[in-house]
């Protein structure tokens, strides 16, 4: 059978003050600015988008960065922690930058198969994890903040609070191409494909509280698809599924189109091309802001509505 799916594409969440999202994560992380765009449906707000070196499916993390935004808060129907993957032989070097720049962070732990997790925060509160493990070989980002062999190689997985397993558990399963791989507690662990950078934890937790969206919280999480006719078969069993899945949109780097889960959390189904590189080089990936086609005409007005920033992640080396 057609797999239709492969596991994560991308994750998008809100954030507030746009230079200090791109100091933590271009800096801090030592992730590669991919894309500086704005958002198709409010172009006076920016869009970023950071990961490894040319943006592969499974390793970005996207911002809409609003000044002012108010605070979400974390809870079911969420998802509440993304995790990055890291070598394992990197975790003194992450403890110890951790703490040269005073991010909070707890102990490391260890969860399933050996894997040690050090969990924290990012300054507007998005719950982020270093997962480190000996199974990934996927590279980093070679020349960013971070020495090569310590940089986070893109994501490890996600962790969605709800009440139970079970409603989401079963979309992915018989919709979206995931098996349950493992189960630990109240935690069960889905994967189109078992490798780091597509793990999907739900966590069954029927007595945390209703999440509430705003700074700090996760808009969605896509998953990738690789071209629009396996989008289209997706969509096609999403909708018998009784779900509401919306027509394709063009995102400019891929299409796109999204679905609320039965547990709430925004799903999006995305093609792995045309990529990042249809309008930058891939060694100039990032460096200017790029818009799409219909507010080219406009890029007067949108550039004096977006705060000026600049990309220097070396400061932080």
């Amino acid at each position: 059978m057609e797999k239709l799916i492969s596991g994560i594409h991308h994750i998008t969440a809100l954030a507030g003050e746009p230079q200090q999202n791109i100091d933590f994560y271009t800096g801090i992380l030592g992730l590669r600015m991919v894309k500086k765009t704005v958002n198709f449906d409010a172009p006076d707000v920016y869009h970023f988008y950071y990961g490894d070196e040319t943006g592969s499916p499974g390793s970005i993390l996207t911002f809409f960065p609003y000044e002012g935004i108010i605070q979400g808060k974390h809870g079911k129907g969420m998802l509440n922690v993304t995790s990055f993957s890291v070598p394992y032989a990197s975790i003194s070097y992450w403890e110890e930058r951790l703490k040269k720049y005073n991010i909070t962070h707890k102990p490391a732990q260890e969860r399933f198969n050996g894997e040690v997790v050090i969990s924290f925060e990012d300054p507007d509160g998005l719950g982020l994890e270093l997962v480190f493990s000996e199974n990934d070989t996927r590279k980093g980002f070679s020349y960013g903040a971070i020495p090569l062999e310590h940089s986070i190689k893109g994501f490890y997985g996600v962790e969605i609070w709800q009440d139970g397993y079970e409603r989401t558990g079963g979309l992915l399963t018989e919709v979206m191409d995931h098996k349950l791989i493992a189960e630990k507690g109240n935690r069960f662990r889905f994967a189109a494909t078992d490798s780091p950078g597509n793990y999907i934890d739900i966590l069954a937790t029927p007595n945390a509280s209703k999440g509430i969206g705003g700074g700090g919280t996760v808009h969605h999480i896509a998953f990738n698809t690789p071209d629009k006719d396996t989008q289209a078969k997706v969509r096609e069993k999403i909708f018998k599924q009784g779900l509401q899945p919306t027509m394709t949109l063009d995102r400019q780097y891929f299409k796109s189109i999204y679905f609320r889960e039965p547990g709430g959390v925004l799903f999006e189904v995305a093609t792995a091309k045309p990529g990042f590189d249809v309008d930058e080089a891939p060694d100039k990936l990032g460096e200017e802001l790029k818009l799409p086609p219909q507010y080219e005409p406009k890029r007067d007005l949108i550039e004096k509505a977006v705060k000026p920033v600049q990309t220097n992640p070396l400061k932080f080396k």
